[in-house]
């Protein structure tokens, strides 16, 4: 805190503001005056004071007004409100729209002193750590979630490019691949970072209960609803609002969502009133959205409302790279969380970590850290690989962790298996080895569930969570034929 320091003080009466603006100044700070509601706003709105000490009773607007004003308008300045008549209906309602602390007048000048020093080291620690959790989000989160992929740099080049903006994002990719983080590390880069981060999962409410999260009730509104309650855009105001399988949303639905998205307002169920609010959308889904709408399930409108920054992220098979810094990751956040010791993940473990398909994605290889780090041991899960490897077959691991292996090729031994990828090759890298292998195993995968499905391409394309068209693509991509796989 210095002369650098900015206080306004808001008051009805001239001698009062300029008997602050001394003391103020004799505290060592900057001090400025407004007689009004509407002029302190103008200058707060102008200026962006650190502080605000404002009358409670003041005519035309009064120090209620104008704190919430304050406060919906997201104004980052701390207030100090000052009353003569201290009612407890009205410093709650003070300290119900933000305000720091609470004043009776008369006041002594050493208690005003002491109060807005109190509330300046209280902004500082505030805003420091802010400060110190971006700083840890740049070094470690962005290193977690980016690692040395070329995929996830090209991701990260177009975060950064949008993060400090409002406009809408679309986070596509397979389940488990870490979307929520990438909506989290946008909000955690933009100017909306000190403001809620509010996250809705769509798939997890029914239809009925959806609408009522997302944009509130009135009281009456339905049986059960005995008060107001506020949705989640409501509470997202001014920050940043994700959701989460937004391809799950009930048509229903669809229409008031994009009434949001184009106006930023709607009607809380059971009002007749519109709520406004400044809310930055962020919506993930592991759907063809493209094929939803083809179907008539999803609205082309509200597509292309969504769609406006698309963002894929790749699976964890085809960033295989990335596999030792994010067992590290995980093997240190769960030592702590668990208060273990489990101090490195063997060679052997990470070899086998690089030939799995990683069908759950980032997910799974949390999961299965995490399993690690509780049981003390990395047996049970090399265990169950060499089970799988010996029978080659890919039932699902205790744990929820499967390791694909379909077709003679991926049934043999992992070494044989290096070995028959490298035959004939005098040079591999580490990427062209996750490259093929990953070939190999989707290619695998198809036939597998095609046999099983009687070449039932649909039905293939529904167990396998990819479109009817990206099937028929890989399907020629693989060159698989029915006649010569049977």
């Amino acid at each position: 805190m210095s002369e650098d320091t900015r206080i306004l003080v808001i008051d009805d009466e001239i001698e009062i503001c300029n008997y602050l603006k001394t003391l103020i100044s004799q505290f060592g700070f900057h001090a400025d005056i407004a007689t009004n509601g509407r002029e302190g706003l103008k200058i707060i709105r102008r200026d962006k004071p650190d502080l605000v000490i404002l009358d409670v009773v003041m005519p035309e607007m009064d120090g209620i007004e104008v704190l919430k004003h304050i406060n919906e308008d997201g104004l980052d300045t701390s207030v100090i409100m000052l009353s003569g008549h201290r009612q407890t209906s009205t410093v709650v309602g003070a300290m119900k729209f933000g305000a720091a602390d609470f004043l009776n007048k008369p006041f002594d000048p050493d208690e005003l002193e002491i109060t807005v020093n109190k509330v300046l080291e209280k902004r500082e620690l505030v805003s420091e750590v802010k400060r110190l959790k971006k700083q840890v989000n740049d070094q470690t989160g962005g290193q977690i979630l980016f690692g040395n992929s070329e995929k996830m740099a090209a991701i990260k080049e177009v975060i950064d490019q949008v993060a400090d903006t409002d406009i809408t994002v679309l986070i596509r990719g397979e389940s488990g691949t870490g979307k929520g983080l990438i909506a989290r590390f946008i909000y955690m880069n933009s100017s909306r970072q000190d403001q809620h981060f509010v996250k809705v999962n769509c798939a997890a409410l029914p239809d009925e209960l959806l609408e009522s999260e997302l944009f509130g009730y009135e009281r009456g509104a339905f049986t059960g609803a005995h008060k107001k309650k506020p949705g989640k855009f409501e509470y997202a105001n001014h920050g940043t609002i994700f959701l989460d399988e937004i391809g799950e949303i009930h048509p229903s639905l669809q229409a008031k969502l994009l009434q949001v998205l184009q106006d930023g307002e709607f009607s809380p169920l059971g009002s007749e009133r519109d709520v406004r609010v400044d809310s930055r959308v962020i919506a993930a889904t592991n759907r063809d959205l493209e094929l939803e709408v083809a179907n008539g399930k999803f609205r082309e409108d509200l597509y292309f409302r969504l769609n406006v920054v698309s963002i894929m992220v790749p699976p964890l098979r085809e960033r295989m790279e990335e596999i030792p810094i994010l067992t590290e990751h995980f093997l240190q956040k769960y030592n702590l969380k668990y208060n273990k010791s489990f101090q490195k993940i063997s060679n052997k473990t990470l070899d086998r970590f690089m030939q799995y398909d990683w069908p759950g994605n980032v997910r799974e290889l949390e999961n299965m850290i995490k399993r690690v780090v509780v049981l003390g041991s990395e047996q049970p899960i090399l265990t169950e690989f060499r089970l799988r490897e010996e029978e080659g077959d890919s039932p699902d691991l205790p744990g929820g962790t499967a390791l694909h292996s379909a077709g003679p090729a991926t049934q043999q031994r992992p070494q044989s298996f290096l070995d028959s990828l490298l035959e004939g090759q005098e040079e591999y890298t580490l990427r062209d080895i996750s490259k093929i292998a990953s070939k190999k195993a989707e290619k695998a995968l198809i036939e597998r569930v095609l046999k099983r499905t009687n070449w039932n391409r649909k039905k293939t394309a529904e167990i396998l969570k990819v479109s009817y068209k990206a099937l028929l693509y890989k399907i020629k991509e693989n060159k698989i034929d029915k006649f010569n796989s049977l």
